[in-house]
């Protein structure tokens, strides 16, 4: 099929070089076909009304179960990543800059610590995702703007071919009561989505995408635990501005999830142009249809077909079931439904409540069914509202003075040990970003300017500064770059340099800092540039816990710099091989060597030409010894 126009072939350029941006970047967003909601792989086997039970456990703990342990310390990582960069957005919204970039620091630092090798799809998919999102927030609080190209299409071409036909004998045959289900419920949301829809000016046709995501679900869950009506994981939602915390999660709210999937679509819009392929990327993300644009050099503005035939099977189906959808409800008795009865579209009063009150527990108190307040209100994660200055409720039509007066009698509501943990750890994460130390100078990068002359210039290292950057040493920079440049002070700024001479310490710890689930010690040492040893000698401990608080020395404590100070003396005056009587042998030369990934005893020893008897020998080591990433050891100089 042929459309109206062309995007502008200076124009498509640009959309391809902008690719090359996003294309490495995972997609938005992750789901599952519309298939793999029927059957409870979902997260709702119960049958309508949308699964609502008496249990108050959160959807999305369900999937942890299905993790493999490792999984799920890497999905743990993410989550703390996301609550940095919700604080991030709370900065932002203070306009406090500083301790935005720090929250965004904070998040970019955890999700850099998992390994992709060791990472599964899916897990990879929500690091980059939210590595690309931090990214471009930093870039909003400098006050630097993403840059899409306009769109041009207005209208949802109503294809009917072979894909088209396929998804219709799908929904008049297996599908069919999913289908019917599904449009039963659409009752109660799409006349509010159509009329925000409409209001932002995009097609009402889109007023159905929820019922292949989701089938018009509020809390649908996807094993790639993409969640809500709309189906957002949790980083395009952060994105888009869903929140969640303890209490709340506004992926389940309709109002809230409308307007972030509004947006989506309108930036999608403008990247791509044209409706079709937007649908193609809200279910796989812009990356992914990009890179085959771009690689297979499709015209897709010309014929979307041509570029369907080249998308996953899962994400090129999603299309023609949209389209299936549409020429279903546009002539229902053609397609062999007779009649599609609907709910009644949902009416509220909103109302503020401003401590914490158990649904359950109102709606005893007004003689409603638990279900009639969980299906008004279902962001709310545990049934309760949140513990803060006040939450926006949702009460029955009619009912809100009455909530209001009543909700005094409402027992107090305590919560569970669970939510209580959840709580503190969330509280842990922002205490770690409420103060953060000033270690950080900011320079931009002037014309003829290297690393060199720029560490130089603030009294720092070259390897100090490409370490916080992620530079490489060996390239250049360009002019107008903006870098982080440690200050005196800092436990970034140390002189890692060692001399045969010398090797200087900090007297003492300088910086606390609260221990992330995924932590290890030896990663925590890489980080602040110290030892494993000194961090476990300084707190006096042999394991971590997650929130455990440790005292980091800048370097190395003052203990172990005088140790090593006398190894190396001592070292300097024993002779390195079995001398003749009478004649002195010259002192053997050494340095400190800082324990590398992979290292072992026989490598370090090979590559500084040493027997391995004699590493183990100045270094106060065994044969059993373990080796840490970031342990400092003393080696022979070549």
């Amino acid at each position: 099929m042929k459309f109206h126009s062309k995007i502008p072939s200076a124009t498509f350029l640009l959309l391809l070089s902008l690719s090359i941006v996003v294309a490495g970047c995972a997609t938005d967003k992750a789901r599952v076909s519309l298939v793999k909601h029927v059957g409870g792989q979902n997260g709702e086997n119960a049958p309508d009304p949308e699964g609502y039970s008496t249990c108050s456990s959160d959807p999305l703990v369900t999937t942890y179960s299905n993790m493999t342990p490792q999984e799920r310390a890497q999905q743990e990582i993410l989550d703390s990543a996301l609550e940095y960069c919700q604080s991030a957005n709370d900065y932002r919204e203070r306009g406090d800059i500083e301790n935005t970039i720090n929250a965004l620091d904070q998040a970019y630092s955890l999700i850099l610590s998992i390994n992709s090798d060791e990472a599964p799809p899916r897990i990879l998919q929500q690091k980059e995702d939210l590595r690309f999102t931090i990214s471009k927030r930093i870039a909003e609080a400098y006050a630097s703007r993403f840059t899409v190209v306009n769109g041009q299409h207005k209208a949802i071409p109503l294809d009917m071919n072979c894909h088209v036909k396929k998804a219709l004998d799908m929904f008049k045959g297996p599908l069919r009561d999913f289908f019917l289900s599904a449009y039963y419920r659409s009752g109660r949301y799409r006349p509010a989505i159509v009329s925000a829809l409409k209001e932002a000016g995009l097609p009402e046709e889109l007023s159905w995408l929820p019922l292949i995501e989701s089938g018009f679900k509020t809390k649908a869950l996807s094993r790639a635990r993409a969640l809500g009506m709309w189906q957002f994981i949790a980083s395009t939602g952060y994105k888009f501005g869903l929140k969640r915390d303890t209490w709340v999660d506004e992926r389940m709210d309709v109002e809230k999830s409308t307007s972030a999937a509004i947006s989506y679509l309108k930036e999608l819009h403008q990247l791509f142009g044209d409706w079709t392929t937007v649908l193609a990327a809200y279910n796989c993300g812009e990356g992914a249809v990009l890179r085959k644009i771009r690689t297979q050099n499709i015209n897709y503005l010309d014929n979307f077909w041509d570029l369907y035939e080249k998308l996953p099977a899962e994400t090129a189906f999603y299309v023609p079931q949209f389209l299936a959808v549409l020429h279903i409800v546009n002539d229902p008795q053609a397609h062999g439904f007779s009649s599609l009865p609907l709910d009644k579209p949902l009416e509220f009063d909103k109302i503020r409540i401003n401590r914490q009150v158990n649904l359950d527990a109102l709606s005893e108190h007004l003689g409603l069914s638990p279900y009639v307040l969980r299906q008004l209100n279902p962001a709310l994660r545990y049934h309760c509202t949140p513990d803060g200055p006040y939450y926006d409720f949702k009460a029955p039509k009619g009912t809100g003075d009455t909530i209001l007066v009543k909700i005094a009698e409402v027992p107090e509501w305590k919560p569970s040990v669970y939510v209580k943990e959840s709580q503190k750890r969330r509280n842990m994460a922002r205490q770690t970003i409420s103060k953060p130390a000033p270690e950080f100078a900011t320079h931009v990068v002037r014309k003829g300017e290297t690393l060199s002359s720029i560490a130089k210039k603030y009294g720092t290292t070259v390897s100090a500064i490409a370490s916080i950057n992620y530079l490489s040493i060996k390239k250049s920079i360009s002019a107008g770059r903006r870098l982080k440049i440690p200050v005196s002070g800092s436990t970034y700024a140390g002189n890692t340099k060692t001399t045969q001479s010398s090797i200087s310490f900090p007297q003492k710890a300088t910086k606390k800092y609260i221990v992330a689930r995924g932590d290890t010690l030896a990663k925590i040492a890489a980080r602040f540039e110290t030892t494993t040893g000194a961090i476990m000698s300084l707190n006096k401990i042999k394991s971590l816990k997650a929130g455990q608080t440790l005292i980091i020395p800048s370097s190395a404590t003052k203990a172990e710099a005088a140790t090593l100070k006398t190894k190396i003396a001592s070292s300097k005056t024993k002779p390195s091989s079995p001398t003749k009587a009478g004649k002195a042998a010259s002192p053997m030369k050494t340095k400190s060597y800082k324990v590398a990934k992979g290292d072992s005893v026989c490598k370090i020893a090979d590559k500084h030409r040493m027997d391995v008897a004699e590493l183990l020998k100045i270094n106060d080591l065994t044969s059993k010894s373990k080796l840490y990433p970031g342990q400092t050891l003393i080696v022979k100089v070549n």
